[in-house]
Parts: structure tokens; C-alpha cells; sequence
């Protein structure tokens, strides 16, 4: 059986014909008119479709489900999207405009939780029945998956991780209040922990490592660091605390099997999870009395909201 997984994001729709095994056939992408009207991005999402059938020499008709993770609030019951500011959607009824183009059983998910879906089924937390995905991304994304199924909240505005508080009246985040888990531990904020740091000690290797680059970015800190660069270490060491706390606070409520993280930053690998992995041992709820929570890198990378579309259907 064939199924199609589209990830929607503002700036490209990425889909992929799979199989139920998670076997990617074929890959395409289209950029996102993101200020068209949503009946034309439909449009281009059921073309994509279509071209993505073809090239396997097949017919929309040879299609048994399409998933979609779409960013925003997204109500999979109804079908409809409830708010998607970055694509300009709201009250969208996705589902019912795309079966007028192809008429598949079709589901849809925000793209977070979609994306921890995708790893559960056929990533990094395989095999296992309670994981929770964080990426580390411009913001956090968080996915939770609770004996196989995902936890969405009511009309599926729940699971927002990344705007858990850490610190009453903290740095401003994206979401009008302050002191969230995303305003601290994002890449965007290690950015800017990175920014402040190179200009209270210029003579840094952050800024040798900034000028190669051309830019501070989420790695330069971590290049420092591992050079035993002293203001380097203490932002890579602050900002793994941040991490760490709001993973502590998931492990709290959820006690998963594995917590998983994403997004660029988790490129650091080792460095990066061991330290994590220490803290939640050290810190989480009744420490090593209670079931030990892994720390893990995800695996899927850009096709994590493409397969766990996949996985929605399935």
C-alpha cells in the first residue's frame, strides 16, 4: 500500500510517497505561497501529489491514505486548521478542500506532534510506546506520544512544550509572555546567549569561530567550547541547564521511555546528550528510584514531519 506524507511549512511543502514500512519511493517539493488564498496552496499540495504518484508510474487511485503535519493549531477531528500564523491560515477546512481535488482519506496533525509521531513509528524511539520529541529549532517544538498515540489537547491546541515557565518574568518570547522554556533553550536563543557572551569578552575564540562562519550561529559557542575556551564553556553550560530543565519538567509529568531531540543543535551529539542525559538522571522526579528516561538523538531530520504524516494514516 502507497500513502503520500506533506509537510506544510512557510517557507516550502515537502511531501513523500511511502510505504507502510516507512520505504520513501519518491520526494518532492514545492515553495509555499504563503500569501495566496488557501484553495490555491491546496491545489499545489494535490499537484504535488499527483507528480509524486506519477514518477512512480502510478495514479492518485493507488493511493490509500494522505497525512499532512501542518504548523499552528490544528484540529484533526474536524479536519480544519484552526490557526496557522505563518502560512496566514485560519478556520481552514483543509481536509474537505483537498478531497475535492483527491478523494483519499486524508489526516492532518500539527507538524510537531506529526514529526514525534514519525519518530516513534520509524525513527529514533521505535520500539517504544512513550516518547517525547523536542527540536531545537527557531522556537521549541515539542511531540508527545503516549502508548502509541499521540497527545494533542483539546481541539488539538495542546502540547506546547516550548512555552512551559522557567523563570517568572524572564527573557520575552515569541508568545507574548515571558520567562518560557523557547525563550531560553531554542536555537535562537543560544543565539543571542552567544551575542551577549562575545561582547563581554571579545578576546573569545567565539569570535574567531563567528568571523570564519560569517555569522554567530547555534554552533559557535559549541566550537569554543570544545576548544576549552572559557566564556564558551559557560554558555554551552548555561544553555545546557535550560535545556535540561524543561526536559526534566516533560520526564516529571510524562516519564517517557526516551525523550528525543531534533533540530540542529543535536548535531552536537555526545556533547550535547550526555550532559542532558546526566541531569535528567540526577534531577528528574525520585532520580534513580523511579524508571530511567534515555536521552536520544532523533533520527529522522527533515523527514520527520514527512513520515509521520505517513504515520497519522497508518
Amino acid at each position: 500500500m502507497y500513502y503520500i506524507g506533506i509537510d506544510i511549512g512557510g517557507m516550502s511543502i515537502k511531501g513523500g510517497l511511502v510505504d507502510e514500512n516507512g520505504v520513501v519511493y519518491a520526494k518532492k517539493s514545492v515553495v509555499t505561497n504563503a500569501q495566496a488564498h488557501y484553495s490555491a496552496i491546496v491545489k499545489d499540495i494535490a499537484d504535488l501529489c499527483v507528480s509524486l504518484v506519477e514518477e512512480k508510474g502510478l495514479t492518485t487511485a493507488d493511493i490509500t491514505a494522505v497525512g499532512m503535519g501542518i504548523p499552528g493549531t490544528i484540529n484533526s477531528k474536524t479536519g480544519v486548521i484552526t490557526y496557522a500564523n505563518n502560512i496566514n491560515f485560519e478556520k481552514v477546512p483543509i481536509v474537505k478542500e483537498f478531497r475535492k481535488h483527491i478523494d483519499v482519506p486524508t489526516f492532518i496533525g500539527n507538524d510537531a506532534n506529526v514529526a514525534a509521531l514519525g519518530e516513534q513509528r520509524f525513527g529514533a524511539g521505535k520500539g517504544y510506546n512513550d516518547v517525547i520529541v523536542v527540536t531545537l529549532g527557531t522556537g521549541i517544538g515539542t511531540g508527545i506520544v503516549v502508548d502509541g498515540k499521540l497527545m494533542e489537547g483539546k481541539m488539538g491546541a495542546g502540547a506546547e512544550g516550548g512555552h512551559i515557565g522557567i523563570k517568572i518574568g524572564g527573557e520575552p518570547c515569541s508568545c507574548g509572555k515571558r520567562g518560557c522554556w523557547e525563550a531560553y533553550a531554542s536555537a535562537t536563543a543560544l543565539i543571542r546567549q552567544t551575542k551577549r557572551a562575545i561582547e563581554k569578552h571579545p578576546d573569545s575564540l567565539m569570535v574567531k569561530f563567528a568571523e570564519e562562519e560569517g555569522k554567530v550561529s547555534g554552533k559557535t559557542a559549541f566550537l569554543a567550547a570544545r576548544e576549552d575556551d572559557a566564556a564558551g564553556k559557560a554558555v554551552v553550560n548555561a544553555y545546557i541547564r535550560y535545556v535540561a530543565e524543561g526536559i526534566i519538567s516533560h520526564v516529571n509529568l510524562f516519564r517517557p521511555d526516551v525523550v528525543l531531540i531534533g533540530g540542529g543543535i543535536s548535531n552536537e551529539g555526545d556533547y550535547l546528550m550526555e550532559r542532558i542525559q546526566r541531569r535528567v538522571n540526577r534531577y528528574s522526579y525520585g532520580g534513580h528510584r523511579n524508571p530511567r528516561v534515555l536521552v536520544r538523538k532523533a533520527e529522522l531530520k527533515n523527514d520527520a514531519g514527512m513520515l509521520g504524516a505517513v504515520a497519522l494514516c497508518l
